[in-house]
């Protein structure tokens, strides 16, 4: 629906667009989009081999870590290894992880 007004003084009118209202999500629709962080939410609790790479950075290329998915977050991961170690690593780094089990995936 476009609404047009007018104001004192000559002004032109303006159009401004009215958005409709956000629908709920329909039987069947996602919820979430299938964006890394949600797939790694959906898995918390499950072991994974998370692979790492830095470019430029010579002392430290490559990192595997073998650990749990405590969290993910937009641009964070954090996994915490069986010994208990805990690492807070950003997503831009990651290259891909592996599951020795079937990964929960809702699309």
């Amino acid at each position: 629906m476009v609404q047009y007004y007018w104001h004192p003084g000559g002004y032109p009118p303006q159009q401004q667009q009215m958005t409709p209202p956000a629908q709920p999500p329909s039987p069947g629709r996602r919820t979430e989009e299938s964006y890394i962080e949600n797939i790694l939410r959906m898995n918390r609790g499950k072991l994974g081999t998370f692979y790492f790479t830095f470019e430029n950075n010579k002392e430290w290329n490559a990192k595997v870590i073998k650990g749990y998915v405590e969290a993910a977050g937009r641009d964070h991961v954090i996994i915490s290894d069986p010994n208990g170690k805990r690492y807070l690593m950003l997503m831009i780094y990651l290259d891909y992880v592996t599951f020795d089990e079937e990964i929960n995936y809702n699309l």
